[in-house]
């Protein structure tokens, strides 16, 4: 751990004595031993004020620095001299809620995120420099909303939106629209109709995407986000212009149970293919997805989540053998697979322990198989869902695609509890193997034996503390003992420490 990983660490814990030292006593004990709540201290009395100064506008806004420290994660060998990363990441958003009538809002937000590179950057719009990257400012929320929409259970919200579908915090393949930028965005340009038919108790979704690969393709950002001298490559939110519609129903009937079922249409249009761009850098495709998602608490304690997904359709992307590394541009037909399970038990005692098993399976691409394509696309999935660690490993592995899981299967138990109010301390395990031994859109051959199948052991560790109801923080940490799949056998690492702060 770096010095500077070190720092923020300590001033994490600074904070967090400070605010407990702040925090408010406990509520009095009113009459008859009720509890009386506090009254509000005149900070929170202004701050309420200041975020609804009347009652058609809402304000609120928060700052996130992250300091982040990895190791091999991306280059697959320690020797690399950009195998060593160290980066401060500040974001800043700031949003807004303008209700002119009753079921109607317009919804705004600004966010911005400049990095401090403490060790020359391994991304390609910094690449190989240390300092501050400013990079650029981008309304990452910009919507109208109706809600009892025609006076039916009808919403309708057209514009730039976020959309998580499935699982809280698990969403699968639908969560973020802008993987090109890590987790500072997550945002879709979309139309979204949600309809509740609460008579049958299911809620049916219909959307429909239209994304640029650009920032500011569709509206201007805040300073440059193109190509400049300094960075001929300029940003990019994803690899490819894509489009999409997605049905998805959600039903409440079975007690204690919800069954959930989509379709999922995605059009790829490479927007990234000639100097100075790199190779195998976006696809044209169609993909064509049917999955369904079951979830439950089948007895008292226990919880369960099941999903699976199948797609077919075409891709027109970069593959090789993953040994030679003699590419070729092919358009292939899709058949490939997916699916995730979930068990979890709730011991519902003083330090709220749970613990799980999950596991997950998506298929890779056959190389024997030339004129298929057996690879799994996560669409909008692309996401640190599980790890924040082994979505960087697929930069090499998948035609420098950050988060492109594919070619994977995981499975362990995990663990949680609290150990004190508004704390959180989780660890987890995954075995880890590829089911296909040689990774086709490699475009680094040599970091992969094309002789092995296991990946190798996943662990995590994370400790997350609300301090109060504006300050948060966490100390997390991960990492990855390389297995026969790899050429190297490296130790992958990664650890951060952040503080937010939410007005």
């Amino acid at each position: 751990m770096t010095k500077q990983l070190l720092k923020t660490a300590l001033v994490l814990a600074a904070l967090a004595v400070g605010t407990l030292a702040q925090a408010q006593t406990a509520p009095s004990a009113g009459p008859g031993g009720a509890s009386a709540s506090a009254p509000p201290s005149a900070f929170e009395k202004a701050v309420q004020q200041a975020k609804k100064p009347t009652d058609w506008l809402s304000l609120g806004a928060d700052i996130r620095v992250r300091n982040e420290y990895y190791d091999t994660i991306v280059t697959l060998n320690e020797n690399d001299s950009l195998s060593e990363q160290d980066v401060i990441r500040y974001r800043g958003r700031i949003w807004a809620a303008i209700t002119p009538v009753t079921g109607l809002s317009l919804n705004t937000r600004v966010s911005a995120e400049p990095r401090g590179w403490m060790k020359p950057a391994f991304v390609g719009a910094y690449k190989a420099q240390s300092g501050m990257e400013w990079r650029y400012g981008i309304a990452d929320i910009l919507n109208v909303k109706w809600t009892n929409a025609f006076n039916q259970p009808l919403s309708i919200t057209a514009g730039r939106q976020d959309i998580m579908l499935g699982d809280f915090y698990d969403w699968w393949l639908v969560a973020d629209g802008t993987p090109g930028d890590g987790s500072w965005t997550f945002f879709l340009d979309s139309l979204r109709l949600t309809y509740e038919a609460k008579d049958i108790k299911t809620k049916f979704d219909v959307m429909y995407i239209y994304q640029n690969a650009r920032p500011g393709e569709w509206m201007p950002t805040i300073n440059s986000s193109g190509p400049t001298t300094s960075n001929p490559l300029g940003y990019n939110l994803t690899e490819q212009n894509e489009q999409g519609v997605i049905a998805y129903v959600s039903n409440k009937s079975l007690k204690a149970t919800t069954i959930d079922g989509y379709f999922i249409y995605k059009r790829d249009a490479r927007e990234f293919s000639s100097p100075p761009y790199p190779p195998n850098f976006g696809d044209n495709a169609d993909i064509y997805t049917i999955g369904a998602k079951i979830t439950g608490t089948p007895a008292e304690r226990w919880q369960y989540s099941v999903e699976g997904a199948y797609q077919f359709g075409t891709k027109e992307d970069t593959i090789n053998d993953g040994v030679s590394g003699a590419a070729r541009l092919a358009n292939r037909d899709i058949n490939a697979y997916g699916g995730k399970a979930k068990l979890t038990y709730l011991f519902k005692d003083r330090l709220n322990n749970q613990v799980s098993l999950l596991g997950e399976f998506l298929s890779g691409d056959d190389p024997n198989t030339p004129g298929k394509d057996e690879m799994f696309d996560v669409l909008w999935g692309r996401w640190p869902r599980w790890s924040e660690l082994y979505i960087y490993s697929y930069v090499n592995e998948t035609s420098r695609k950050i988060a492109q899981m594919n070619n994977l299967g995981r499975f362990g138990p995990a663990w949680s509890l609290s150990p004190m109010k508004n704390m959180t301390l989780s660890a987890t395990y995954n075995l880890m193997f590829a089911p296909e031994s040689v990774p086709t859109r490699t475009v680094a051959p040599g970091r992969f034996s094309n002789d092995g199948n296991f990946r190798g052991h996943y662990v995590q560790a994370i400790l997350k503390h609300q301090f109060n109801k504006h300050l948060s923080g966490h100390l997390w940490g991960e990492f990855v003992w390389e297995g026969d799949y790899y050429a190297q056998r490296d130790l992958m690492t990664f650890v951060r420490a952040e503080v937010m702060f939410t007005f």
